[in-house]
């Protein structure tokens, strides 16, 4: 934790924690614990590099960590060379559904594309660009100059190599055809062609006849086949030269508050659409993580459980012990933080406002152990305090010891902490009257 953080990712981290929003940019500054289940995603990122596919659910609790788990593992896969994409699920985003709410959701997820050289989304041009100007260093370094005619023919031929594989998938020869457009139109300096390309492969057109007329391609892709594209766009980018291609959906929760059954039915089977993809290996280079709540999955009338499919394929094994925790799986059901991990996190937090501050943190362990002791003191909290709860409360904490440097630690604090602090613990009385030990971090 000695390296300098740019201030800018450093303000975004103390802003985006102190509001209870997971910070797109500098997970790994504030990461502490979740080891077995970063393992597991990270052994999915390999099995995709290696032409497979892979699909995970990400379970917990409002506040567990899933979306901060979620923005840790995308980091981690663009600095393996992944493209990512990843959107939030809302009544107007959906998986498919009527208005346009499928291909929102696409929409979202190319407005989100991500590489390492583009980290914060938008990277579609990039990609192509990046993928254009090395075949063009390749030829170059090879002896063959721009200048040259054999060098446009060379190039063509590179071009149409690439979209040669993807022709014999759905939607392959569309997809290919814009993709050779997008390289005449840049030898040409055809910028409005060039741009209406990138208008079909973000989804943005209205009608086949609009894009026959400008692009010379019979379909566009829409609520009904985006997936496919999806699927196109993780073979394209293996192609030329990236891993593969990952999406990490998050909010899925707000499938599970969809009213017409029909309509949220129609959701869960594109989710098992994507599950037998993926699992069976007809997804090449491309990886899916979906993140919601336990209700999402387990409610029996609107949860993923309430679709049989899903459900026999989803529900834990009846003849396995359900005391150990099988990451293999499907699904990955957040657990709470140790004490000795949530002391770290306040140490990180600690370090980190101290950075950001200028000025030395003036919390002495002892306190952070009293706050500490406050927190998992209420009743429930040995299993249900969260990850974000904590954060939050300690930043505030943080912040007002610095608004108020004339002020004690126990003023700050409200009555009834202050009287459950100075209450002796009662054995006798379970979790009531937690008492955190010195830990060595």
């Amino acid at each position: 934790m000695e390296k300098k953080i740019p201030k800018r990712i450093l303000n975004s981290l103390i802003n985006s924690l102190s509001a209870g929003v997971v910070p797109r940019s500098g997970a790994p500054y504030i990461a502490i614990g979740r080891n077995e289940e970063v393992g597991a995603l990270l052994e999915d990122l390999g099995s995709v590099a290696d032409g497979g596919s892979a699909l995970r659910f990400l379970i917990g609790r409002y506040g567990s960590g899933k979306s901060f788990l979620l923005q840790l593992i995308r980091g981690y896969a663009l600095e393996k060379g992944f493209v990512t994409a990843d959107a939030d699920l809302s009544p107007e985003r959906r998986l498919c559904g009527t208005g346009g709410a499928g291909i929102a959701t696409y929409r979202e997820l190319i407005r989100n594309l991500s590489c390492k050289t583009s980290p914060d989304g938008g990277a579609l041009p990039v990609i192509i660009s990046r993928w254009l100007s090395d075949k063009q260093g390749e030829l170059a370094a090879s002896g063959i100059f721009p200048e040259s005619p054999e060098f446009a023919v060379k190039m063509k031929k590179e071009v149409y190599a690439v979209g040669a594989a993807l022709e014999n998938s759905v939607g392959g020869f569309d997809f290919a055809t814009v993709l050779y457009k997008y390289y005449d139109s840049t030898v040409t300096g055809d910028d409005e062609r060039r741009s209406d390309c990138l208008r079909w492969l973000r989804g943005e057109y209205r009608t086949r006849t609009e894009a026959r007329r400008q692009l010379g391609v019979s379909s566009i892709i829409d609520d009904d086949n985006w997936y496919d594209y999806l699927k196109l766009l993780a073979v394209f980018c293996n192609k030329i030269g990236y891993m593969g291609m990952t999406v990490y959906i998050d909010e899925c929760v707000n499938l599970y508050k969809i009213t017409n059954r029909v309509s949220r039915e129609n959701n869960y089977e594109k989710i098992l659409s994507i599950f037998n993809d993926t699992l069976q290996g007809k997804a090449p280079y491309l990886g899916f993580v979906f993140v919601g709540t336990p209700q999402f999955l387990e409610d029996t009338r609107r949860g993923l459980f309430s679709y049989e499919a899903l459900r026999s394929r989803l529900a834990d094994c009846t003849i396995v012990s359900t005391g150990f925790r099988n990451l293999s799986g499907p699904i990955i059901r957040l657990v709470r933080l140790t004490d000795e991990e949530l002391y770290a996190l306040m140490s990180r937090l600690n370090f980190l406002f101290a950075m950001y501050s200028g000025e030395e943190i003036r919390i002495t362990q002892e306190q952070m152990r009293d706050f500490l002791s406050l927190c998992l003191s209420r009743a429930g909290a040995d299993t249900m305090v969260t990850p974000r709860e904590i954060i939050r409360s300690y930043l505030t904490l943080l912040q007002l010891m610095r608004q108020n440097p004339e002020a004690a630690f126990r003023e700050l604090l409200s009555e009834d902490s202050v009287s459950r602090l100075s209450a002796p613990s009662d054995p006798d009385e379970g979790d009531s009257g937690t008492v955190i030990e010195d830990f060595d971090i």
